[in-house]
């Protein structure tokens, strides 16, 4: 993608909304988007429990912490009184407690006690400012715009058919924007080379076909006649070959999915919901939904070291990419019709974050031969 094709018109937007993302995108070198109107994951159900847990989103502080009935919440990272992080605090019955001079707040951000003061402690101005937290299927989902009432669901990304199903999630991140994170994770040609030897890259080249689909706010390739890949991953997978069913998808605003069908014995499907921990920073929370012939307690001590190392290596790829925009001080792309999924992703992102309209045709199919 060149410089011109990531550029799109400001729409509508006022000329202090332009300077600041022009300022933005000039600090990093890089093509950053921040879309506040969506649902982040955060962390895993896990990781959030007795304590206040603190976490970055697109640079912003935030804490989470649990209510006395379990239920997550997440506030702005700083007390209103003196500007103490929040995460420091402890949790008191349903509100958060600060260290400093031990001001109470509940799940919406509101004062609810003030140590020694005598009246109420309920005032618009000790508020601290809080984000809609919600839980599902394992995960943490914080709205990304703080006091604001969130106007669409959580996106549903779970297995159609849960019955035989087991899951493994991990954790990763990577020193890259987001866009950079998501066409990594559903950018195909880059395996027979990067990851050599782990996926794909162990066989003559062959002729496939690609087919490019999208909707106001999704991405999805096909790829048609791909037999089963060389490589160890896909021969633990799937030791009797046959013919891979392989969708790539993109969901907005920041989940990169892949699902195969390896013959008639297995079936996979990684869900990476990737979150800005700052414009330059991305964690992706990763989870592998899969129903294989091999026994399932076998595939964690062999499979993941092996998707850890494929992980490694999109890390230090992604991490040597940002310092080299970074250092030439902007972006410079140049792209083939084999780079399928990047700039349709960035041109739904950035027509969300100008705020105008979704108006992909939904007719629009793409068909394209690529050779792996």
């Amino acid at each position: 993608m060149s410089a011109g094709e990531h550029q799109e018109s400001a729409g509508a937007r006022g000329p202090s909304e332009i300077e600041a993302e022009g300022l933005a995108r000039q600090q990093t070198g890089l093509s950053a988007v921040w879309l506040p109107k969506f649902w982040y994951v955060l962390c895993t159900s896990a990781e959030l429990g007795t304590k206040p847990l603190a976490r970055d989103l697109n640079g912003s502080p935030i804490v989470l912490f649990r209510d006395g009935q379990g239920q997550p919440a997440a506030l702005v990272d700083r007390c209103p009184h003196r500007n103490v992080p929040l995460s420091l605090g402890r949790v008191d019955g349903n509100n958060l407690q600060c260290a400093y001079h031990g001001w109470e707040f509940d799940r919406g951000g509101v004062c609810r006690f003030v140590p020694g003061l005598c009246g109420t402690a309920e005032s618009p101005a000790r508020n601290a400012s809080s984000h809609a937290a919600l839980e599902r299927d394992g995960y943490v989902w914080v709205w990304g715009a703080p006091d604001d009432e969130p106007n669409r669901e959580l996106p549903d990304t779970r297995p159609p058919e849960p019955k035989g199903y087991s899951t493994i999630r991990q954790i990763v991140e990577f020193e890259s924007t987001v866009h950079a994170a998501i066409e990594n994770a559903l950018d195909v040609p880059h395996t027979a080379f990067l990851h050599r030897g782990l996926f794909r890259g162990g066989r003559e080249p062959v002729d496939i076909q690609a087919v490019v689909t999208r909707s106001p706010e999704t991405v999805e390739v096909e790829f048609i006649g791909e037999p089963r890949p060389e490589g160890l991953i896909a021969k633990i997978l799937s030791p009797s070959g046959g013919i891979v069913t392989h969708f790539d998808r993109f969901l907005m605003p920041s989940i990169a999915q892949v699902e195969y069908r390896i013959g008639d014995e297995n079936h996979f499907r990684i869900t990476g919901y990737a979150t800005p921990v700052s414009p330059t920073r991305t964690r992706v929370f990763s989870s592998v939904d899969f129903r294989l012939r091999i026994p399932h307690w076998l595939v964690r001590p062999v499979a993941v070291p092996i998707a850890m190392r494929v992980f490694a290596q999109d890390a230090w790829v992604l991490k040597a990419q940002t310092e080299t925009i970074q250092r030439f001080g902007g972006e410079r792309y140049s792209s083939t019709p084999i780079d399928l999924v990047g700039r349709e992703v960035w041109r739904l992102m950035r027509r969300a974050e100008q705020g105008r309209p979704p108006a992909p045709d939904p007719t629009w199919r793409r068909e394209v031969p690529l050779r792996l």
